[in-house]
């Protein structure tokens, strides 16, 4: 029985490296894209193959359009089909809203919404040609509930996120697509680390119900069942997976 394969973008580290290593436990052969980390693309690439895997990473820019296209090409070159495409490449810029300025803007929008949006359609395209019932699914946050200071632009491009996940899916159920979000709230990734970064993980720690941020390794795991046969008939929603952490907010507004 032929493989199946899973395309990561972000895949070098932080919740993409989870998804990635994730997805090759469930047996996906995985297609590690990444932009600049490219040492630990390596390595996740070689956790892979360790655990009898195959995994072929990819570098490219998507926040132009001809990175999306690099993309793909090295992804159709090196496998031959796509069954499950996980936008994960995202910028977290934050600025006040008066300082906020149009480089810092199109930099945010231009990886988090527009690159999504045309990794998906390059994905969806090729399930289409391969006659793939596959499944899109889009990380986005807990910004597009909650309200912090100075991420006007995260948030708004994160909520659009949302969004496209609900047309997509509309638009791609005629094709047999599933598109699903993952909407992650604070997550322990590579640059949590260090005395100074576990204190204000405690601190934040405190404020979230569970008592605790998530790990990658966890968002994978969800992922692995958002784009499974047990969750055939899930499409255009998004997961919110923040140990609670929007609850208390919530409450405050009674």
């Amino acid at each position: 029985m032929e493989r199946k394969v899973a395309l990561v973008t972000g895949a070098g580290r932080g919740i993409g490296k989870g998804i990635a290593l994730a997805l090759a436990r469930a047996g996906y052969d995985v297609a590690v894209h990444y932009r600049s980390s490219g040492e630990m693309a390596a390595d996740v690439v070689r956790q892979i193959e360790a655990g009898g895997g195959r995994a072929v990473p990819i570098r490219a820019d998507i926040s132009a359009m001809s990175g999306v296209d690099e993309l793909f090409a090295g992804f159709t070159s090196a496998f031959g089909r796509l069954d499950v495409h996980v936008n994960n490449s995202g910028i977290t810029r934050m600025a006040p809203f008066l300082e906020t300025t149009p480089e810092l803007f199109e930099e945010v929008v231009n990886t988090d919404l527009r690159g999504l949006f045309f990794c998906s359609q390059r994905a969806a395209r090729l399930m289409k040609a391969n006659g793939t019932r596959g499944v899109i699914v889009n990380i986005s946050s807990n910004h597009t509930l909650g309200t912090w200071s100075n991420a006007t632009v995260y948030a708004a491009a994160k909520a659009g996120v949302n969004k496209l996940t609900m047309n997509m899916a509309l638009d791609l159920a005629p094709e047999g697509i599933r598109v699903v979000g993952i909407a992650p709230g604070y997550t322990l990734i590579e640059r949590a680390s260090g005395e100074e970064a576990r204190k204000a993980v405690e601190r934040v720690s405190s404020r979230i119900p569970m008592r605790r941020f998530a790990t990658p390794d966890e968002v994978g795991e969800a992922c692995v069942y958002l784009a499974s046969p047990q969750a055939g008939y899930i499409t255009g929603t998004t997961l919110y997976m923040d140990g609670g952490a929007l609850l208390p907010v919530l409450a405050d507004q009674r």
